[in-house]
């Protein structure tokens, strides 16, 4: 891999904290503190992103390349360094957080001219771990490597995976935080993004009232990452803030789409650049419930749950308007674009839904539909993905009876039947409405649905066989997840076994995931 060309614009360009000391501790005033990975000395390769490495400028993986992908042995052009950053925790404000598991290499620029950062996720403590280690276990670096590649197939924003390796070594982790630690095997992924920047590094420098720096960081990410806004002044940073709402609204609108729960939507974990970031306790939508969470640290509240993801991002931003207020100095501008972000944001998520039933026009009546398929759903305990795909050819003549065997989470019931019955006539007495094609709404439809989603219990054990050694569910998992609007392999395309209801990992997870 040509690991010569990446540099580090980053820390050449902020204040930052050279000492190389792992000591966990506050760091303020700056951005950044140089870190070295720990080292592994027996480390192993589990996968490797042949695409996404030639796609990014990194060339093709030779043996030798392995002690980079675990942060051996680093050149002299590659200063590893971990970011600071602030942010609210489940609504609270945390005060200095930063990058505790994640060690940035620098960043590479393919011959397009696109820019790549390139981080390690498992390497080591940093002064932002907050009293751990800055290992990564195996399990969640397979839901992160697996998972962020899932959700680029899907063409939605993301963060991407270049390398799952073993470390060789063994990580002490209490997974449901009930007091009984394990040994796991230990794991390094690293990862990709045009840029790892979230809202709480522009919080952290308002917080302490570092403007110059704010400032000096909000220009560096208009200037690489912007290029569409040329304003200058005040407007500047006005386009910016507004970017970057309609940015993280659109995503929210995706995650919808295929119904994928983040699960810990801290501000923390909010990209900039609106990609999803930062894979924990999420999970992709099994029986549609809006009350859903995946994280075992959002019970009771469930803060983070399905339905209130949108509502979650608009708070995000209140915050992050809040960090950018001593640029923009305008309130009633920020208030304005806040209180409309809520308009913007329906109004996408129900063409979303249009295209999804196949419908070529959001009309009259379609909130009120909407309203009444998502109560159907949640009576019912329906599969969402599977949903979708069944009603590509449903039609009053089907056996409902059978479909709601394959679909629904609850013991069969006649009256259930017949509540699929009126929805599915409701349903095509709205299709006749479509101004084109059976033949387009179908097209519609399939370009929307994923016929593939990477559920939590495929994951569970795709982990199970890795620490077996086995890689056969690990390879077909990779190939169905690159073709998602295919059937690659019938047997993914069930609902979740009712024998994994209650395991931990298949449904409810902890933010150690």
């Amino acid at each position: 891999m040509n690991i010569d060309n990446i540099r580090q614009p980053f820390i050449q360009t902020f204040p930052g904290d050279f000492s190389n000391n792992p000591v966990q501790r506050n760091t303020p005033k700056v951005l950044f503190s140089t870190i070295r990975p720990v080292g592994f000395e027996h480390p192993d390769l589990i996968a490797f992103n042949e695409y996404l490495s030639e796609e990014i400028g990194l060339g093709k993986y030779e043996a030798k390349d392995l002690d980079f992908l675990v942060g051996n042995n680093l050149p002299e052009n590659i200063r590893p360094y971990a970011t600071a950053y602030a942010g609210h925790q489940f609504g609270n404000w945390a005060g200095q957080l930063g990058d505790g598991r994640a060690i940035l290499a620098g960043e590479i620029i393919n011959e397009s001219g696109q820019k790549t950062e390139i981080q390690w996720k498992g390497a080591g403590a940093t002064p932002y771990s907050r009293h751990a280690d800055g290992r990564a276990v195996l399990r969640s670096s397979v839901r992160e490597y697996l998972m962020s590649e899932a959700m680029y197939h899907l063409e939605i924003p993301t963060t991407r995976a270049l390398s799952l390796c073993l470390t060789g070594e063994s990580v002490v982790r209490d997974m449901m935080y009930n007091g009984n630690p394990q040994e796991e095997k230990g794991a390094v992924i690293i990862r990709t993004a045009e840029s790892f920047l979230r809202f709480g590094h522009f919080e952290l420098m308002s917080a302490q009232k570092e403007y110059k720096t704010l400032q000096d960081l909000t220009d560096f990410t208009i200037k690489n990452y912007f290029p569409e806004i040329q304003s200058e002044g005040d407007q500047k940073y006005k386009d910016f803030f507004e970017s970057v709402c309609r940015k993280t609204a659109n995503l929210m609108v995706e995650w919808y789409r295929v119904g994928f729960v983040h699960g810990v939507m801290n501000t923390d974990n909010m990209s900039i650049l609106g990609l999803t970031i930062d894979y924990g306790p999420y999970s992709m939508m099994d029986e549609y419930d809006l009350n859903f969470t995946p994280n075992t640290t959002d019970l009771p509240g469930r803060r983070y749950a399905f339905g209130k993801q949108g509502q979650i991002s608009q708070w995000n931003l209140w915050q992050l308007a809040n960090a950018l207020y001593p640029l923009i100095k305008d309130e009633k501008f920020l208030e304005e674009k806040l209180n409309t972000y809520g308009n913007y944001f329906w109004e996408s998520h129900d063409r979303m839904l249009c295209k999804k039933f196949g419908f070529n026009e959001l009309l009259d009546g379609d909130e009120e539909f909407f309203t009444n398929w998502q109560g159907l759903m949640q009576e019912l305990q329906l599969d969402y993905t599977l949903f979708f795909k069944q009603l590509e050819n449903i039609s009053i003549d089907s056996d409902l009876k059978s479909i709601l065997e394959n679909i629904s989470y609850i013991p069969l019931q006649e009256e259930n039947i017949k509540k699929l019955e009126h929805f599915i006539q409701r349903y095509h007495e709205r299709l006749s409405q479509n101004t084109i094609s059976k033949q387009d709404t179908l097209e519609l439809m399939k370009k929307n649905n994923p016929t593939f989603t990477l559920r939590n219990y495929l994951l569970f054990e795709c982990i199970e066989e890795i620490e077996n050694g086995k890689t056969e569910m690990l390879n077909k998992l990779t190939t169905a997840l690159k073709n998602p609007y295919q059937e690659i392999y019938p047997e993914f395309s069930k609902k979740r076994p009712s024998k994994y209801d209650d395991i931990s990992g298949c449904s409810m997870l902890s933010c150690s995931s």
